[in-house]
């Protein structure tokens, strides 16, 4: 009910979709700044647990939002916002998976349910709705565009990275002046037809673009700290060797002993010898 209020409100100010879509996430885009992993981004505090698995939720949104863009690419509501080539973020993401999990990063990464559960929505889109996909396109890729540049080099100072693997999801090579796309991208927008009940349906649907990536954001903090206490909790400890303590007047005594003792010591040599090589 709060949200139809609002999009009342904005349809009687501005008619341009970009515009009306600022104003009626303003307060949930204000809310997810504020999560507690969006502000160790902003305050540059990011650690490596929680980019890693926000990049796994992202590899997964991604999937769903690529793979139906393209399956509607030929759709009158997102034709004119299809922009594979400059905006793709698919293979940029997968490129820092490896690097930061290896090779066979496809099977660890790991996403909590709220991620689950905007992946579902999207491919629902795809299927039933595919004008609303407008909503998550300029949410995530305007969103990321925009902050990309910033956020990438506060990562890379935060995480201690030298170079710039590991952050190639911040980099637009296809865009080569974010502003001026930003622009493009809004009047294609804009300019998509249509009906009163369709546009209100795809500024629902911008809030709750913002809603589910709220979501995602609590979630993975909430995993994050689960890990951390889960090791604060089970420390890894080195296990001490006891060493055998024997009296230098049993060796001394016992023939047999010493002869088992340097058998001891002979196969733990050899031993040894094969573990280094």
């Amino acid at each position: 009910m709060e949200t139809e209020k609002k999009i009342s409100s904005v349809q009687m100010t501005d008619r341009d979709l970009s515009e009306q879509i600022k104003q009626v996430t303003k307060d949930s885009h204000e809310r997810a700044e504020n999560t507690e992993l969006m502000l160790s981004f902003q305050r540059g505090k990011v650690t490596l647990p929680q980019f890693k698995v926000l990049l796994c939720s992202l590899y997964e949104v991604y999937q769903a939002l690529e793979e139906e863009m393209d399956r509607n690419s030929n759709h009158p509501g997102v034709a004119p916002i299809y922009f594979p080539t400059e905006l793709a973020r698919l293979k940029t993401l997968a490129k820092d998976l490896e690097f930061f999990y290896g090779q066979n990063w496809r099977e660890k990464i790991v996403v909590p349910a709220a991620t689950k559960r905007y992946c579902h929505r999207i491919r629902q889109l795809g299927r039933e709705n595919p004008e609303f996909l407008i909503a998550h396109a300029y949410t995530r890729y305007l969103g990321d565009l925009s902050g990309g540049q910033v956020l990438g080099r506060i990562a890379q100072k935060s995480l201690g990275l030298k170079t710039s693997d590991g952050l190639s999801f911040f980099a637009f090579p296809g865009v080569s002046s974010p502003n001026l796309f930003k622009q493009l991208y809004r009047s294609r927008m804009n300019s998509v037809g249509l009906t009163e009940e369709e546009r209100n349906g795809v500024l629902e649907e911008a809030v709750r673009a913002f809603e589910l990536n709220i979501q995602v954001f609590e979630d993975l903090q909430k995993m994050v700290n689960i890990s951390e206490n889960t090791q604060q909790d089970y420390p890894i400890k080195s296990t001490p060797v006891n060493t055998l303590q024997i009296s230098n007047t049993l060796i001394k005594t016992s023939p047999l002993l010493k002869m088992v003792l340097g058998l001891f010591v002979a196969l733990a040599t050899v031993s040894m010898g094969i573990y280094a090589f």
